[in-house]
């Protein structure tokens, strides 16, 4: 586990209200950006939408019907453990392994059926120069899926950190899978950024001492994401701009 106290540079950074739910920084960066961490579900594919969908479906089915607050707030940016854990303490032990089951059939049908990729995020990584990687709460066989079917995988194939990684012993909110993905990528803490779209992705970024520009064009309300060391944006066509004022501030 990479502990917390890994050092990294002082982010001065304000939030400063720019519309309802769009937030810039209003002060200088301490240090230049290196490596832009991009979150998979909800950031590159549009795979949140569909995870709200299939628990929605399945819950009345296995005794625990959800509403898409309890969704967002339980499950959204949790990686599986979390869902076990919140399961397990709602429908005993012995509910989780047929809960993954049928979240997991679900999830595969529904994008199957139509997965897409987040609108604007082709043209977003074209325009982005600086090293990128993904980071994701889910896990390998998930992304393979996923972003393969979108034509993404190629795009960051061998720069891809799963929070089930031998090296993550905590999921988000923790820092520890941005901390393994910062380290394999060798690139200290304090020179990320995260592109994030779920309240413990933004809160995994900030533990780990990284900004981050939370994506509020999801299912995640912009004030949730917004915080910290934090710009919230509603367009991923916003997000090279955003990068190139933050790297030349």
């Amino acid at each position: 586990m990479w502990a917390i106290a890994i050092a990294s540079a002082a982010v001065a950074c304000r939030i400063a209200s720019v519309t309802r739910s769009t937030y810039a920084y209003d002060a200088r960066v301490s240090e230049p950006i290196e490596l832009i961490v991009f979150d998979c579900d909800g950031v590159l594919v549009d795979t949140e939408r569909i995870a709200v969908r299939a628990l929605l479906t399945m819950g009345p089915e296995l005794g625990w019907p959800l509403t898409e607050a309890e969704i967002l707030t339980r499950f959204i940016g949790r990686n599986a453990q979390a869902m076990t854990d919140e399961v397990s303490a709602r429908l005993g032990p012995a509910a989780a392994a047929p809960w993954h089951a049928r979240f997991r059939a679900l999830h595969a049908e529904y994008v199957d059926a139509g997965l897409t990729v987040v609108d604007g995020i082709h043209e977003t990584l074209a325009a982005i120069s600086l090293p990128t990687c993904v980071a994701s709460s889910g896990s390998h066989d998930k992304m393979r899926h996923t972003l393969g079917r979108t034509g993404l995988y190629d795009h960051f194939a061998g720069r891809i950190f799963s929070a089930d990684d031998p090296e993550v012993a905590r999921g988000k909110p923790a820092p520890d899978l941005f901390l393994h993905a910062a380290a394999r990528m060798g690139v200290r803490p304090g020179a990320c950024v995260v592109v994030e779209d779920s309240r413990p992705g933004v809160r995994a970024a900030r533990a780990a001492g990284m900004r981050s520009f939370g994506y509020a064009g999801g299912v995640t309300p912009a004030q949730w994401l917004a915080g910290p060391d934090t710009v919230v944006f509603q367009h991923m066509s916003e997000l090279p701009e955003l990068l190139s004022r933050a790297v030349g501030a």
